[in-house]
């Protein structure tokens, strides 16, 4: 007698398995992915569940490639000194690097990606279709936000003052492929008009550019810092590689460790409250 009972049912285009084989997006995992399909290209699919073009692809492993690493960040020192700490936490100190990635480091992507898709999402008519009118664009996004105190995501970079290399490059990248689209464009105005409006003048990063980029192959917006710690995962790994035969984390330890200074203690002064107690 069959059991009357409904099944729960939870539909997925991902990863399925049965005996003998496993599917991957409607695919032979073993037979139509393995060896065919390369990991940038997969992952932008997985995100998607569309194949990406040979363009598309390109940028975005160029993408992954400029995020991978930026030598001793935060995210980079806390993955040693992590490892220092667990040695036997090799996913400890992965996570811990990643756990860092936020709106100073890493989360730019993701912010400049939805600053930009928001000004592109208000306007009224159709898209600007040339530099002029991309400035104009930029000019009043720039203004509007000045004079709203808000932060511009994408601009201003610790160490590239004079330009962020990975900027043109991979701009050029996505003209070459055909995939220079409104984020870009949008992105690209900000560059050029900025000063007008800041009084000085800043380099479009390499974080805002990379969302940029991302935004206009349509991936995701609320997973673009997700794809910013999948490349960074990549250079954590080769942190920690290079940790394990040229180790500088304990010095990093010990530096802090053996030069500390005592001094008395500094109570945090309350905030405080914008209005008095409540009276019933």
């Amino acid at each position: 007698m069959a059991d009357p009972t409904p099944r729960p049912a939870y539909p997925t285009a991902l990863g399925a398995s049965d005996l003998r084989t496993i599917t991957l997006l409607g695919h032979d995992l073993a037979e139509d992915i393995m060896g065919s399909v390369g990991f940038g290209e997969l992952a932008f699919w997985l995100a998607t569940q569309r194949r990406p073009t040979t363009g598309e692809t390109r940028v975005f492993e160029a993408v992954l490639a400029a995020l991978a690493d930026h030598g001793f960040t935060p995210t980079a020192i806390v993955t040693r000194l992590t490892y220092l700490s667990a040695p036997d936490s090799v996913q400890g100190a992965l996570a811990a690097g990643l756990l860092g990635g936020g709106s100073r480091f890493l989360g730019v992507t993701e912010d400049t990606g939805r600053f930009l898709h928001d000004v592109l999402e208000s306007l009224d008519g159709d898209l600007p279709t040339h530099d002029a009118a991309w400035d104009e664009l930029a000019l009043r996004t720039l203004r509007e936000r000045r004079a709203a105190g808000e932060f511009v995501p994408g601009l201003g970079h610790h160490v590239h003052k004079e330009g962020d290399p990975r900027t043109p490059r991979l701009m050029r990248i996505a003209e070459e492929e055909g995939v220079f689209g409104p984020h870009l464009r949008l992105f690209a105005a900000v560059g050029r008009v900025h000063p007008a409006v800041l009084g000085r003048t800043l380099p479009l990063n390499g974080a805002g550019v990379c969302g940029a980029a991302l935004a206009d192959l349509g991936l995701p917006l609320p997973l673009l810092r997700g794809f910013a710690l999948l490349a960074r995962t990549a250079g954590l790994i080769g942190q920690l590689a290079e940790e394990l035969r040229h180790p500088v984390a304990q010095d990093v330890f010990l530096s802090v460790d053996l030069n500390n200074t005592p001094v008395p203690p500094d109570p945090y002064p309350a905030a405080p409250l914008a209005r008095g107690p409540r009276e019933d």
